[in-house]
């Protein structure tokens, strides 16, 4: 619950707060350029004069979009692949985990940086990049829950009353492992915020005028023995960021085991006899 009070604050922040600042985010003014934090300024302004405040708020909706949209490809590929893979076994299951443990075999981002290095940092190509690289950690752990889950009784019941294997797969098998897709996804989301960050902070991500927390960052670096709150700023709220998903993910993976959800219900008397 805190972690999910801690990432509605900052969504709700990032998608109304720009509506409330009464500066543009790519607005600049040379005159009150690497201004400190003031009543008409309230985090400053940057090497160009732009609003720190609206260029956080601006930048916050970008990095999530990146790291929400990016996780979206990466689960559904890794779910089609984990899915097809653990279900129907044999040769199948070898060439798709081949497949994955050649992508995994690839240091993912330096594999990032080269193709967005030579295409271009455009958002979509860099949701695309990002989620596409990022897949088999979650094909892998969801391949080992639908080998786990296709033995279980209710499938082979399923299967005696004549149920086609699609209907099986998508009903009764992926249905009893979505909990693993949930938290896997909810802190791939902050690792994907991170890749972000780091190919923004290189250049090469999310490209100016337009706003990212990683581009701001790096964009501060350049004055950060003078105007050190331009860097820590973005910085602290990639940090909360990524921190309230992981802590997200963690909580959910207590919250839907059904091991733990057995150990809340059984006193501590009766487990102990």
């Amino acid at each position: 619950m805190p972690a999910a009070a801690l990432l509605g604050v900052v969504a709700l922040l990032v998608l109304i707060g720009p509506f409330a600042v009464p500066y543009a985010p790519e607005a600049q003014s040379i005159a009150e350029r690497l201004r400190p934090p003031t009543p008409a300024h309230p985090l400053g302004t940057d090497g160009f004069g732009r609003d720190v405040l609206a260029r956080l708020l601006a930048g916050g909706r970008v990095s999530l979009a990146v790291g929400l949209l990016s996780m979206a490809v990466a689960v559904s590929v890794g779910v089609l692949v984990g899915a097809l893979s653990g279900y129907a076994g044999g040769a199948a299951d070898a060439a798709l985990m081949r497949l994955t443990e050649l992508v995994m075999v690839f240091p993912t981002f330096f594999l990032i940086i080269l193709v967005v290095a030579s295409f271009g940092g455009s958002l979509p190509l860099l949701v695309l990049v990002i989620g596409l690289t990022s897949w088999p950690v979650g094909a892998r752990i969801l391949r080992g829950e639908v080998l786990r889950t296709r033995e279980r009784d209710f499938v082979t019941a399923a299967r005696a009353i004549g149920a086609t294997e699609a209907r099986i797969l998508v009903r009764h098998v992926l249905v009893n492992v979505v909990a693993v897709v949930i938290v896997s996804a909810t802190i791939r989301v902050g690792t994907n915020i991170l890749i972000e960050a780091g190919l923004s902070y290189l250049g090469l991500g999310v490209q100016p005028p337009l706003a990212s927390w990683g581009n701001m960052v790096a964009d501060g670096a350049r004055v950060i023995r003078t105007d050190w709150w331009l860097t820590l700023i973005p910085a602290v709220a990639i940090f909360v960021t990524v921190l309230g998903f992981n802590l997200l993910g963690e909580g959910l993976r207590d919250l839907l085991d059904p091991r733990e959800e057995r150990a809340r219900r059984v006193p501590p008397q009766a487990s102990a006899a």
